[in-house]
Formats: C-alpha cells, structure tokens, sequence
C-alpha cells in the first residue's frame, strides 16, 4: 500500500484501528493492504484452539531462557519460533512478555525473564530480534505493570513515575530502541489510566521521547473506551470485528473527539507493519534443519537449568559406576514442560520423556534404572485420554456432537483426543457464541474397559450447564458461569466436581458429558479419571530409594500450576511432594531433588537433599536435556533471574491482592527483587544470580577503560581453574553513590556468558553507557545523569563478588578512577 493511503476515506480508516476477527487485522485489499495474522506465544506459536490438534514446537519458558543469561542462545530460540510462525503462516507473534516478577506469588512468573528490568530488557530484546529476523513480528507485552494476575482487569498499580519510567517500563524502553515492531497493551490499569489508554506511557515515552514507529495493540478484549484509547496512543483494537474502535470511532458520544491526524497515525503504524512482514524468510523443512531447532531448544533448556547445591560432588553422576539409580517422583514421566495460560501448545507425539531419557542415557552404562512414582501425578485428576477411551464406532478417542437447540438432532460431530475442550467465539455446527439466541448443547461420549477393581475418580469441569453420566445414570450436575470479562481466568476456574465409583475388573464404562450452553465469549468443558492405585506409592518410593546407590527425585508442578488470571497462594510444594522428598532424602544420602517449578518455591524440606537442580519449565526437550545434565555432558549452564528468600516474609512483595477500590501500591519502587534484599542486608536462601556449575573460575581485573560515561569498557581476566570446560556468567552490579536517609541502591548493568576450556583464560569486556549512571527526573521529565563515586562490583552473582572498583562520574559525563 502506497500513495493510496491518502485517498482512503475517513470510514475507511478508521475500520483499520480494529481487528477483522480472532486473529487478524482488517484488509484493504483494493488498495494493496492486506491482513496481518497473528499468534499467541512465547513458548510456541498456538493454532487457535487450545486444544491436542494445534501441535508445534515447544521452547523452555521465560525464567528458564532468563536463566541462562545468554544473548546469543536466546536469540537462537527466538528464531525457532520465527521458524514455527513461517510454517504455520502467522506474521505477529503476542510474545515475548517483558513484565516483571514482583512477588513468587505471580501466577505467570514462569512466562517472564526474572525480577530484574535490565536483565530483561536484555534478554527479551534478544528474542524478538531472534524472531523479526525470520521477518515475523514480536508484538512486545504487555505495556505496562502486567506484573500480576489477582483482578487484573479491574487492578490500579500505584507506582511513582521515576520508578514506572526506570523499573517497569525500562525493558519496552530497550525493545523500542532495538527495532521492536509492535506492542501490547496490558488489561489493568497504572495510576488510574488503563493500559490502553495511557497517554503518558504511549505517547509521551513510546511515541514522542523514544520516536518509536511500531504499532501498539490491545491485549484480547481489553479496550474500554475507543476514543480515549485512540487518543493516548492506542493504534489497534483486538480482537475483531470492532467494539470500541474501528467503524464505533465514528459513532455514540466520543465521535466528536477523534481526531483524523490521529486515526492516519494510527493507520501508518499498521501499514508499516504489513509492510515489514510482507517479505518473510522461507522456512526449511528439511530434516536437518529441524534436528538444528531441536538441538537449539536442548541447549537452551540444559543452560537455563540451575544447580542450587551439589554436596560431595554428587553431579555429575558417574558413568562408571554400576549400580541401581532410582528416578522416583510423578515429574519423571507426567513433567511439567510448560506453563497453563492460553498460550499452551501441544506436543508432538514422539517428545521424550525424563524418565526414558534417563534409561536412555545411564541403561547402557552397567547401571539398572528403576522407578517408582512416590506421589499422585496430578495437581487435579489425571486427563481422561490417559485412558484407552474408545468411539462408538470402536476407534480410539471421544466422540463430540453439537446441537444447535435442545430437541434437535446433532448438526456437527467429531471424534477428539483431548481432555480440555475449548471454543472461542465460533463453535462447530453453532456457530457465533456472541450472538446465540438459543440454548445448545455439547455431548461428549466415549467408553472403556475398568483395567483393575476399585474407586475411579471422575472430574468434570465446565461454563455451562454440565450433567456427568455413568453408564446412563446421571451421577452429578452443575452450572457453570457465562464469560463477559477476563475469559482467559473464569475458564481455567470454571465450577467442576468430582464423583468417585466402584469398578470392577474389566467392566464397560460409559461416559457422557453433557453441557448446555448459552451466548458468551467462550465456552469450555474438561474431564479426567483417577484410577485406584494399587500400591502404597509413597512407601514403595522409600523402600527403592533405601536399595538404590544414587537417587533422583523429580518434583514440581503440572501445568495447570501456573495459569493466567490467577496468582499463587504459597511457595510451597504440594504436601504429599514435600513428605516424599523429606522421606526419599532420608533413605538416601545420594539423592538429586530435581526441581521442575518455575517461580522461587520453599526448599526447607530439600535440606538434606545432596543435590538441587532446578529445571524450571524447559520445553520439549526436558527429557534429553536433564540427562545431558545430570551424566555431565553438558553443563548446568543456569544462574538464577530471581530471588530464593529463606523466608516468606523476606520478600519485599507477597501479596498481590489489590485493596478494595483496586488499588494494588508498588510500595517497594526502585527496590524490587535482590536490590531489596541488598538494601535491608537480608541473605537469601539463594540470590540473584546464583548457580553452580562442573567448573571453577577465577577472576583478575585488568582494568577500566573510556574517559566518558557514554563509553566505558570494564574489563577483566577470566580463568577456568578446573579440569573440565564449564560456563561462567561474569556480572557487574553498580552500587550507587549513597544518598543519605536513603536504602543503598545497587543494581545489574552488565554481564556476559563465557565458555571456557580447561586451564583456559580470556579477557572478558563488560560495556557500560549513560543509562547505566542515569534517572528519570519526573520534575525535568527527562534523564539526569547521577554524579559522585560509584562502586563496581563485578562476580559471580549479587552475593558472591570478586572484584570491587572505584569510579567517579563528573558532571558532564566524564569519568576517572580514584
């Protein structure tokens, strides 16, 4: 699209400052304009649906790529997903989330880059180059304080300017300047001003200070007010068709106040996308070039994998010792690979599990790999489909049929292999849920054959009107709840029950889930089945673990752990979770408590583990991965983006409930994460940075180089003092000049991931600017430089420092050492 963009009529316009659909942008195709599509991320690309059938490939998730502290790697994995965009046809991907984790507590910590703004600037900014140079868009989000999920659409974060400038908008600050294409809204408000309608973060920042040229959007359904959103910067509405922009612009009481000039930036701002997309790379769908993006996604999970201790050198386990090496723990064979917001994909069928990448990799070295699962495998009731469910038709799966009125014969059918089931907006055979004028219903049935005598447990979960039948009796009903606001939370909170019944042996079950349904913006129905349990699992886990010479102990989450919408009550593992680890480690003093979480959890019951390996949430490729890990062929390359407190009230923040008017303070301001622990001397269980690997290293400095602040070079000598090659993350903190009455302020500003061989040394150069020694003066409404004597503190995490220099900036920007 061309010149003829100055022809377009105002209605033309403004139809472009809103989606066409779900996932889509408004085409002109008569003026050479055509529709951007877009997709959920970040730890794959989504089809949609929500369900088994939008497969793709899956990376490890935000804290887990945070914790590797490596550009580069992580820049690797962005074009994967690049790679997954080309193949799927999508030009926009929603991710990555630049938001930060204020408390343990945040329901989507696991999809964010840490507790710090610089490293996530960093990080982040990486990963979006890694998928616009596949010539894909990275729709950055969400803009801004999107740092919790409790009341989210209705949440005020009450936050002084210097810190919303110099804290929480500091990676969009970053994206920005390094070429971001686009940016997403958040759903709650900032000091009064909902996200969409910040005049003073889109406008004032984005637009007019930094002279960004991208397009901002909505987040789904989270424009309020259409005229005023334009006006403070909003340029697209989503999802489509138009319900507070687009063609509504022109109509009701604020058509009067747009502004035309506006509405053409608006429309420049989506050309220039369609513009940049147009051109995309080619995907390889070679072979080869597939093993490459699932060796980039090994990498990069075992370099997000964090060894928290390892007495007695207990890692790696040797390959030449044989012997019996137990994996005990549900999270070796139903693992937590990612996180339960809507951005969920599915998994290739031939993903690996840990306990058979564990048999692959240590069976073949004279040791016999025995398991033992220890505890139930699900935070609910395991999904139905790990049944061998069969269709009337005796095929394999669920038969689905849709009715469009409730004494009318089926309109659609279909046979299913999942055990959540979501529609949004458009529902087969129904059709448009936002305009449904009558009652419909969804049945879903299926059979099987009782595998052994005893209590089956069945779950049922749904928005509707939903009856649970049992070999044709109905055993339980409920109603659900209509979805007007926050979809993404009430369905992943959707009213379910639980019926348990006596089977024998063999015995036909027939299920039927029944849920009828009226107009909403989305509709969903989940079941699952908890099969008796023959065994005592938790006492049989001790008994092989009393046997075993070596133990690793798999924990965590599921995926319906860590969901959007809702944030965590504790940091604790599940109970019957932390008796197994306090019992297993009794057994044996060889025991690997390895940690799949992603968020800081409480360790107390791991005290007398030997090892702790956290794993995060790390993508498809866990399985491989951990072995590699734990046998040593790679290293634990991971050092830890957040904070682990000793104690729950150590944290600066926990609570993420707001007040009653909505208010939720940042009472913390600059001091978030470590830089709060630095300022009150409070010595976490594990800080900010920390991480153990097969390696040792030594620092030396060698000097700092530049006369100015806008170019300052530290540099130092880095030496692998160990007899294996290992990784080393070289962190510089800046401890400012101390102002009286105030905390101490002491901050990251630089690092870098460096591999060295044995007995290998190099020079490790550390790039410091203005921005390192500058903040935002909200009386000036601009950066001020800070002057006096700063202190370098350079080593292997916030609380582990090798070297300590001096440095005093003079006005004008001039530096010297003292």
């Amino acid at each position: 699209m061309g010149q003829e963009h100055a022809t377009l009529t105002l209605l033309e316009k403004v139809r472009l400052t809103a989606g066409n659909d779900m996932w889509s942008t408004c085409a002109l195709p008569q003026y050479g304009l055509p529709a951007v599509r877009m997709a959920d991320g970040p730890m794959g690309i989504t089809g949609g649906r929500v369900d088994e059938r939008d497969v793709a490939l899956l990376t490890p998730c935000g804290l887990s790529l945070a914790a590797s502290w490596d550009r580069s790697l992580v820049r690797r994995v962005g074009e994967v997903i690049g790679d997954e965009a080309l193949r799927m046809g999508v030009q926009a991907v929603l991710a990555p989330n630049l938001n930060l984790m204020r408390s343990p507590l945040a329901g989507r910590a696991f999809e964010l880059f840490g507790e710090d703004p610089y490293l996530i600037a960093e990080l982040g900014s990486a990963w979006a180059q890694g998928v616009q140079g596949r010539g894909v868009a990275s729709v950055i989000k969400h803009v801004v304080c999107n740092d919790s999920e409790t009341n989210r659409r209705g949440m005020n974060a009450v936050v002084d300017e210097c810190t919303l400038r110099d804290v929480y908008f500091w990676p969009f600050e970053v994206a920005a300047r390094q070429g971001a294409w686009a940016m997403l809204t958040g759903y709650n408000r900032v000091n009064g001003a909902a996200c969409a309608e910040q005049g003073r973060v889109l406008t004032d920042w984005l637009k007019g200070d930094l002279a960004w040229d991208g397009l901002v959007m909505s987040d789904w359904f989270g424009t309020r007010n259409g005229a005023a959103s334009l006006s403070n910067g909003l340029d697209l509405e989503m999802p489509g068709p138009a319900r507070h922009m687009g063609t509504a612009l022109l109509e009701g009481a604020g058509a009067d106040t747009v502004i035309e000039a506006r509405v053409d930036d608006a429309v420049d701002r989506l050309v220039r996308l369609a513009g940049r997309v147009a051109k995309p790379k080619k995907y390889e769908a070679t072979a080869q070039a597939q093993t490459h993006r699932l060796t980039v996604l090994e990498d990069a999970a075992a370099a997000g994998m964090v060894l928290l201790r390892n007495e007695g050198a207990l890692l790696p386990l040797a390959d030449e010792k044989p012997g019996i090496l137990a994996i005990i723990g549900p999270n070796a064979t139903v693992p937590c690979f990612q996180g339960g917001t809507f951005a969920k994909v599915a998994l290739s069928s031939d993903v690996t599990s840990p306990l058979q990448a564990l048999r692959d990799r240590f069976e073949g070295q004279g040791k016999q790999v025995m398991f033992a699962q220890g505890v139930a495998a699900e935070h609910r009731i395991p999904p139905l489909t790990a049944l061998a469910l069969l269709t009337d038709q005796g095929l394999p799966g669920i038969d689905l049929f849709f009715y469009s009125g409730l004494d009318e014969p089926a309109v659609h059918h279909e046979v299913r292999h999942a055990s959540s089931l979501i529609w949004f907006k458009d529902m087969p055979g129904v059709g448009n849920l936002l305009t449904l004028d009558c009652e419909a219903t969804i049945k879903a049935q299926t059979h099987f054959a009782a595998e052994r005598s005893g209590e089956y447990r069945f779950y049922v979960g749904g928005t509707g009107g939903v009856a649970l039948n049992v070999n044709g009796q109905c055993l339980a009903t409920f109603d659900g709840v209509s979805l007007e606001a926050d979809i993404m939370g009430k369905l992943m909170q959707a009213p379910h029950t639980t019926v348990s019944v006596g089977l024998e042996a063999g015995q036909k079950v027939e299920l039927e889930f029944e849920m009828r349904i009226a107009r909403s913006l989305a509709h969903g129905l989940w079941f699952g089945c908890q099969v008796p349990q023959e065994l005592d699992l938790l006492e049989q886990a001790v008994a092989l673990a009393q046997k075993a010479d070596a133990v690793v102990l798999m924990v965590g989450e599921t995926a319906d752990a860590g969901l959007e919408s809702i944030d965590r009550a504790t940091t604790h593992l599940s109970r019957d979770q932390e008796e197994l680890v306090r019992r297993v480690c009794a057994a044996n003093s060889n025991t690997v408590v390895v940690l799949n979480v992603a968020h800081p959890v409480d360790i107390v019951c791991m005290e007398e583990a030997a090892s702790v390996l956290l794993t995060w949430y790390p993508g498809q490729q866990f399985g491989p991965a951990l072995a590699s890990v734990l046998s040593g062929d790679r290293e634990p390359g991971g050092r830890l983006p957040v904070t682990f407190a000793r104690h729950e009230e150590d944290y600066p923040v926990w609570s993420l409930t707001p007040a009653a008017n909505g208010d939720l303070e940042y009472h913390e301001g600059w001091w978030v994460g470590y830089r709060s622990f630095v300022a009150r001397d409070i010595h976490p269980a594990f800080g900010f940075g920390y991480g153990q690997g097969y390696a040792r290293f030594d620092y030396a400095p060698l000097g700092i180089n530049g006369k100015c602040v806008n170019d300052l070079e530290v540099e130092i000598s880095l030496s692998n003092i160990s007899s294996r090659a290992g990784k080393e993350v070289v962190q510089l903190y800046l401890l400012e000049p101390q102002k009286e009455g105030l905390p101490i302020r002491l901050s990251l500003k630089a690092f870098e991931s460096v591999h060295l061989k044995a007995g290998a040394q190099q020079a490790v150069r550390l790039q410091l600017s203005a921005d390192a020694f500058s903040r935002w003066d909200a009386v000036l409404n601009r950066k001020v430089l800070v002057c006096g004597r700063y202190e370098l503190l350079i080593g292997h995490s916030v609380d582990d420092i090798a070297i300590r220099l001096q440095l005093d900036v003079e006005k004008g920007g001039g530096v010297r050492t003292p």
